[in-house]
């Protein structure tokens, strides 16, 4: 293993919580049920940055029979936004302890423009990683495998020397199929035998 490709949300940032999820529903003013149908299903061409937030949140309401202001969808932005903005600070130091370790780090993640933006505002954290593969940027989203092809290319390595690591299976599964090792995150301890272990051993 010469190099660790990690997912973000779920991984390093937090997924969404009840609060977060609760305001988002609020802030649409749906049933929260069909909402987050909606929400889930148009997200995956957002994610790769086919298209705009205000075109992804014109989608969200029209499957829900409704229509969104211009401004409403400025909120909405705000509240999708905040709701991915919890980071774990305990994976944040670990990355800083990889890269000055001299461990070759990257990030694929499956993140739309506006939320990429974000992060690169507010987290210094994302200089450690030589490869930074947003979804929106790259024109790939996971579990697509030229998401990981594209990752692959940028280390300039073989799949089979570097360890991707998600909190999905079905993430970690497709990487594998493209001849990545894969890691199934749980937690950090579990993470750090994981890299720790003597090579050709574990996964």
């Amino acid at each position: 293993m010469t190099a660790v490709l990690f997912d973000m949300f779920g991984v390093i940032a937090r997924l969404q919580s009840p609060a977060a999820q609760e305001r988002l529903v609020r802030t649409a003013r749906v049933p929260g049920a069909a909402f987050w149908e909606s929400y889930w299903a148009l997200r995956p061409p957002y994610d790769r940055g086919d298209h705009t937030a205000a075109a992804y949140w014109s989608g969200v309401a029209g499957a829900l029979g409704v229509t969104f202001t211009e401004r409403h969808i400025a909120e909405l932005v705000a509240a999708d936004v905040a709701s991915w903005s919890e980071v774990d600070e305990r994976m944040t130091a670990y990355l800083g302890e990889l890269a000055a370790g001299g461990t070759r780090i990257g990030l694929l993640s499956n993140i739309p423009e506006d939320l990429a933006a974000d992060y690169e505002r507010r987290h210094p954290w994302l200089h450690h990683f030589e490869v930074l593969a947003f979804s929106c940027r790259i024109g790939h989203a996971k579990p697509e495998p030229d998401a990981y092809h594209w990752c692959a290319t940028k280390f300039g390595l073989p799949p089979g020397d570097i360890l991707f690591v998600d909190d999905r299976p079905d993430n970690v599964r497709a990487a594998e199929a493209t001849g990545m090792r894969g890691h199934h995150f749980t937690s950090l301890t579990a993470l750090r035998a994981a890299l720790d272990a003597p090579a050709g051993t574990g996964e």
